[in-house]
């Protein structure tokens, strides 16, 4: 899930791509229009928690992470409209504005690179902002981009710890989501939420653990984010277009503009 968005992610390099600029598209966001999904770190729970459901992710035996709804439909992101825009005044996770940038690298490694997906329109050699100085050394834009991409693995590794931890005091169980669009009747699947009775079931050694740790504001966050699963549905009513008028209804309603 951490590279579906890239097509030709490679590495930054200072030969060449020396030359290269960087300029954000007006419908920029258009490449996160076909995921309904989004991984999100803990650090980000409190702003993301008032727009999106927050969920566990996961198989039944582990491993976890987090994950942001941002639809209820495969392939569908609500949150990004037709000109390719994010929804207005709505948070968006740190997942998706890291693009076209990702730090890669194999499983465990303690070294990753710097990587750009080529493919995205906004990167040439004539506008925008300069990666590279004329030295080879980067621009204060990429130093802060990279300031970004590292800050953001450290708090997915910590997502990925507080997640393990949740699993391993036996607090997740399974949700799934039932919708109806059309009249249809259709279920999301996958997701995990803490289950509050367990939660409250814990012994004062493992809350206390729970609250020195941060993580159970975390769980709170998550919690009080599930709220926003109306939410979503609602924002997917909204893009449904409106339905067709019958033809003895439109036959009247231009009779009436005549007169």
């Amino acid at each position: 899930m951490s590279m579906i968005f890239y097509e030709r992610a490679i590495a930054l390099n200072r030969e060449r791509h020396q030359a290269l600029k960087i300029q954000l598209k007006a419908d920029h966001f258009s490449f996160a229009r076909k995921t309904n999904s989004v991984l999100i770190a803990g650090s980000e729970f409190a702003e993301a928690a008032r727009d999106y459901p927050i969920v566990f992710v996961g198989s039944e035996k582990g491993p976890f992470t987090l994950a942001a709804l941002v639809g209820l439909n495969d392939k569908e992101n609500v949150l990004v409209g037709a000109d390719g825009r994010w929804e207005p005044n709505a948070y968006i996770p740190a997942f998706i504005r890291r693009y076209p940038f990702v730090l890669a690298g194999a499983d465990g490694a303690e070294t990753l690179t710097v990587c750009v997906d080529e493919a995205y329109d906004g990167l040439d050699n004539e506008r925008g902002e300069a990666l590279f100085n004329a030295d080879g050394t980067e621009t204060t834009y990429l130093k802060n981009v990279i300031e970004f991409l590292v800050l953001f693995h450290g708090e997915m590794k910590r997502t990925s710890a507080f997640a393990t931890r949740v699993f391993e005091m036996g607090l997740l169980t399974s949700k799934v989501v039932t919708f109806e669009r059309e009249g249809i009747k259709k279920t999301l699947e996958g997701a995990w939420v803490v289950d509050e009775a367990k939660l409250n079931a814990l012994g004062d050694d493992k809350l206390l653990e729970l609250v020195k740790t941060g993580y159970l504001g975390w769980i709170y966050a998550h919690l009080m984010s599930l709220n926003n699963l109306k939410r979503l549905a609602r924002r997917m009513d909204a893009r449904r277009p409106p339905p067709a008028l019958p033809v003895e209804a439109i036959a009247e309603a231009a009779t009436g503009a005549i007169h």
